[in-house]
Parts: structure tokens; C-alpha cells; sequence
């Protein structure tokens, strides 16, 4: 009987150090309590090509993202805790990666957005870069690999900037 109340107690102290802390995670994002709001300004794209799609999607995708796995609410002031703003600097699909009987076997598209965090509360900016390259047949023009790599494109260009923001990644 001494054993079961011992284990009870030293879980129940465990759990009260575990909570007592002024920074929780919640579904793998890390955000300090007193930090409620967040505005999320839509990611424009400055790159010398333009996907018409791609600012859209991202934008939406981050959006959902942060709603989803956060406990922050979103909203449009200018005086949010976090206002999160960017801007996709590169969509370059120039290079060649992959080369067979000297032909090209494989292109690879770049993709770099350029985020800027204000943390209100803290009076604080941080600026990053998220960059990721996507493979796609030499035998495909850019428009037919936009159709097929741009769900992958949205999904881990938002993973990078959340894990940035919310991972200390």
C-alpha cells in the first residue's frame, strides 16, 4: 500500500513541476503564455518568376498551420503579440541536377521566402530565410512540375517557417 501512495505522490509532484513553468508546448510549437495573438500578413512574391498560385496557398497553408497547432489566436491588428509578414525572394527553376549520356535527367526548382516575426510584447523583429529545391524530370516543362510538386512545395515551405517560429528549429 506504501508503494501505490509513494507512486501517486511522486507523479503528482512531477506533474506540478511540469506545469509550473511560464513556457509550454503545445503540439510540438513552443510559445511563452503571456503570447495570445499572432497577425499574418500574406507572403507576397517578389521573384523574377511568378507561380500565381504560390503566395496564395502559402499563405493559406501557414495560416491553417498556426491556427491548427497553436494555441494563438489570429487576428488583423498591428498590435497582435507575433506579426508575421513575408515574401517569396526566389523561384528558380534554372538548374540542372541530374545529367545521363549528357542530356539532363533532372531540373531542380529553388524556392526562398524571406519571413519577418515582430514580437510585440518583447519589442523585438526577427528575419529569416526558409529555402527548399524540388526535383522534377528534365522531360517536363516548369508549368507540368508546378503542377505536380506545388502541394509539396506549400506544405514544406509552411513546415520550415513554422519550426523556425515555433520549434526553435
Amino acid at each position: 500500500m506504501n508503494s501505490i501512495k509513494s507512486r501517486i505522490v511522486v507523479c503528482l509532484l512531477l506533474l506540478f513541476l511540469m506545469s509550473g513553468c511560464g513556457v509550454y508546448s503545445f503540439k510540438d510549437a513552443t510559445i511563452p503564455a503571456n503570447v495570445k495573438t499572432i497577425k499574418i500578413g500574406f507572403i507576397e512574391n517578389k521573384a523574377r518568376y511568378v507561380n500565381p498560385q504560390v503566395s496564395q496557398k502559402l499563405t493559406d497553408k501557414l495560416q491553417q498551420k498556426i491556427v491548427g497547432s497553436t494555441k494563438l489566436t489570429r487576428t488583423n491588428s498591428d498590435d497582435a503579440h507575433y506579426v508575421l509578414n513575408g515574401q517569396i525572394t526566389n523561384y528558380d527553376p534554372s538548374q540542372t541536377v541530374g545529367v545521363s549520356a549528357q542530356q539532363p535527367t533532372t531540373n531542380r526548382l529553388t524556392v526562398t521566402v524571406h519571413m519577418t516575426l515582430r514580437k510585440t510584447l518583447e519589442n523585438t523583429t526577427e528575419e529569416f530565410d526558409v529555402s527548399r529545391s524540388f526535383d522534377y524530370s528534365a522531360n517536363l516543362t516548369l508549368q507540368q512540375a508546378e503542377s505536380g510538386l506545388l502541394d509539396e512545395i506549400v506544405r514544406s515551405i509552411t513546415d520550415d517557417i513554422f519550426n523556425r517560429i515555433f520549434s526553435n528549429w
